[in-house]
């Protein structure tokens, strides 16, 4: 415990993008004696892994679509969400309010900013999200996830602190564990995901991507890739065709595990998982999800990509030919997939979750800290088994 106990309420949309950096500060301000209330929709209410002691609590939030006529609407269920957040307010008296992105953290920000509560928006993209965007020059402080956040406007500098997403205890748990060896006669073990349910692409290119490798590569490689329930069984065929061992599935509960024991990920590029490839220090080939909102996922990945430690695929390039392509240049050399796991790991910024629970307790209690500032140092590690400077700069024609 840090000081005298306050109170902090955190506001997220109901995705896990939102909600998992907003459950790891909960704990982490938890742990340090304070108390934490969440402001979420339904969603966000119901799923997996809301700490036990982080109350929910259910606010209307409204949308706004391309139809000006369901507006209205949106604005109405806003103003009933600030209603309702402002009566939490009143009885549970927060130091701050942070704000995770997402619809349901709009009307909690607009009720501490009309009221004088101090305000944090935390950013998991690197473009800043449509509410925090909204709010981004009335909040007190906005946290970044990477130093360069698209969409953010440059008057806003002074209160942008660079902190990086917070992962799960379980993954940051493995920074310090060395890379698996990869050796000409062992196994090339790949984990390969798509989301929460996977991705159909995925499950389409990948079996056959991995066939297209020269034969000694492929007698090495070892599968495991989540799938959607309804491909998994025409996936299973295109591996058992090919003569490559796979272990499929629709969700992996010891998805940390897999990670600690991965060669190489090949899947999306949303913020949760380049935070956890680059906290564990993994070699990725990265395919954006090319509706993702202001292409943010495309942003993502190119901090990661021109540190080496992953390769980008736009998804109109990502064919099995060049997917193959790809893996051979990291892959044919044994040391190829140890520095590019270096790079991956010298991305991370495995105090994230401190740096942004110092930049909340500072509301209320010290003075705001300059050392996480974006220029300033970040906490990050040096080594990982390969000597700095040897990844080159990787990243997949566009």
């Amino acid at each position: 415990m840090t000081g005298a106990s306050r109170h902090f309420v955190l506001a997220a949309g109901g995705t896990g993008g939102h909600l998992l950096p907003a459950f790891a500060l909960a704990a982490e301000l938890h742990r340090r004696g304070h108390h934490v209330a969440l402001i979420t929709d339904k969603r966000g209410a119901d799923i997996p892994g809301k700490p036990d002691f982080l109350p929910a609590h259910v606010i209307p939030a409204g949308r706004f679509g391309k139809n000006p006529l369901s507006w209205f609407k949106g604005l109405k269920a806003v103003w009933e969400g600030r209603r309702m957040a402002l009566r939490l307010f009143d009885s549970f008296q927060p130091s701050a309010v942070v704000g995770f992105g997402g619809y349901p953290s709009l009307p909690a920000i607009l009720a501490a900013t009309s009221t004088g509560v101090p305000t944090v928006v935390h950013e998991q993209n690197a473009v800043l999200g449509r509410v925090n965007r909204l709010f981004a020059g009335r909040v007190d402080a906005v946290a970044t996830a990477y130093p360069e956040v698209e969409r953010l406007d440059a008057k806003h500098a002074a209160k942008v602190h660079l902190v990086g997403n917070p992962v799960r205890a379980g993954v940051l748990s493995l920074r310090d564990e060395p890379f698996p060896p990869f050796t000409e006669d062992g196994l090339l073990r790949v984990l390969v995901t798509g989301g929460s349910q996977g991705a159909r692409v995925l499950s389409e290119v990948v079996p056959d991507g991995l066939s297209m490798l020269p034969p000694a590569l492929r007698q090495q490689l070892q599968v495991t890739q989540q799938c959607r329930p309804e491909d998994l069984d025409a996936v299973r065929e295109r591996y058992r065709t090919h003569g490559i061992p796979a272990e499929l599935a629709t969700y992996f509960e010891d998805m940390a595990a897999r990670l600690a024991d991965a060669h190489l990920f090949i899947g999306r590029a949303g913020a949760s998982t380049i935070a956890e490839l680059t906290a564990v220090g993994r070699p990725a080939i990265l395919i954006p999800l090319p509706i993702a909102t202001d292409d943010h996922q495309a942003a993502n990945a190119r901090e990661l990509a021109k540190s080496g430690g992953a390769r980008m695929i736009r998804q109109e390039r990502f064919t099995g030919k060049e997917l193959a392509k790809q893996i051979k240049v990291l892959a044919e050399n044994p040391q190829g997939l140890a520095k590019a796991a270096h790079a991956a790991w010298n991305c991370g910024r495995p105090k994230a979750v401190e740096d942004l629970a110092d930049l909340v307790e500072s509301f209320g209690g010290a003075e705001l800290m300059d050392v996480i500032r974006v220029g300033g140092n970040n906490a990050r590690g040096s080594s990982q088994g390969v000597p700095a400077g040897q990844g080159a700069v990787r990243e997949a024609a566009e």
